[in-house]
């Protein structure tokens, strides 16, 4: 099956890699998945994906910005040294989720007119279809999906076609001031774990440095119903972010399914996202817990949700920087630490 079959694009890496004599980026090492083939053999071990979009975040009645979170890790990670460190021949980038159309209307929309945002929340939907089908297709391949850009609301998809794949329901641990477990009143990236719960999916869930006077009572109780579990940001005072990786990385063991990292931006102090935090956990305890769970050896993707640069206090070309340098470190933390302690 060819890519025409797919909301998929390829990407081009030379055009954000800058050439500098007797140096080599990554950009110009990196492998590019030419056509999405769910039958090809991989062409590596990890598979960088992009959902460039913003549709979610305003069907929770959030703003836009996360339609610029890839291309922002795109402008920093390929343009990073390829200094033997990171195995750049064990990672391809493989494109993006072709969305714009579904983008372009959402930004027409206005989500305190009640049509409209039942209309957000129908565009959301078909989203979850496109992004499914082309992570199902590189589940299947045997890829570890790095998923990057636009809301929370692209767990669903990632969590249902890791399920599909595995013939099982699996696991997420979520760095995440919300639960992101909101009712079930149309799709949105609030409630993408309860929707995966539901829907059997997701079987496993844990939710790191919640925050609960962000979330509603009525997240929090169904929270509870689905037997998930969090470590509140004010249990976490007076001890190191380490102390509670070491449990946490126990309770990931006890599931024996597979499950996957999930990291919403906005969970990082300043860091330019949807929703901009300014109580957050430092960047440096953010790697920490990307470096500490991908040890897990049935760890299947990282998902990078929420990065908004347009969100940056001091404009878009800020946010870029600042969203770009933190997603690339992100996934440079991920794949090391992956390959060093989980040899294939």
């Amino acid at each position: 099956m060819s890519q025409q079959h797919y909301h998929w694009q390829p990407i081009v890496p030379s055009q954000f890699a800058s050439i500098r004599a007797g140096e080599t980026r990554i950009g110009e090492a990196i492998t590019t998945l030419a056509d999405l083939n769910a039958s090809a053999a991989p062409l590596g071990r990890f598979a960088i994906l992009g959902v460039p979009e913003s549709i979610g975040p305003r069907a929770n009645l959030g703003q836009g910005g996360a339609e610029l979170g890839f291309q922002a890790f795109l402008q920093q990670f390929l343009n990073m040294q390829d200094s033997q460190v990171l195995p750049v021949h064990e990672v391809v980038l493989a494109g993006q989720v072709d969305c714009q159309d579904l983008n372009d209307e959402a930004t027409t929309l206005d989500a305190s007119d009640a049509n409209d945002l039942q209309r957000l929340r129908q565009l959301c939907e078909q989203l979850d279809q496109r992004v499914a089908e082309v992570t199902q297709c590189l589940f299947k391949q045997g890829y570890e999906v790095i998923l990057i850009g636009g809301g929370h609301n692209n767990a669903l998809p990632l969590l249902q076609s890791l399920s599909h794949v595995h013939n099982t329901a699996v696991g997420a641990v979520n760095l995440d001031p919300h639960a992101d477990f909101r009712p079930l009143e149309g799709r949105h990236s609030g409630n993408g774990f309860s929707y995966a719960y539901k829907q059997g999916y997701l079987k496993h869930y844990h939710v790191m440095a919640l925050h609960p006077a962000k979330n509603s009572a009525a997240t929090l109780q169904q929270l509870q119903d689905a037997g998930a579990t969090y470590s509140g940001v004010h249990d976490m005072l007076g001890s190191s972010f380490a102390q509670h990786l070491q449990p946490l990385q126990q309770r990931v063991a006890s599931w024996q399914c597979p499950m996957g990292i999930e990291l919403d931006v906005d969970a990082i102090q300043h860091a330019p996202a949807s929703a901009l935090n300014y109580t957050g956990v430092a960047l440096s305890d953010a790697l920490l817990f990307v470096q500490e769970l991908a040890k897990a050896p049935q760890c299947c993707y990282l998902h990078l949700a929420e990065a908004a640069p347009a969100c940056h206090p001091l404009g878009v070309q800020a946010g870029m920087k600042a969203a770009g340098q933190i997603l690339s470190e992100l996934v440079f933390t991920y794949i090391v630490s992956r390959v060093k302690h989980n040899a294939r």
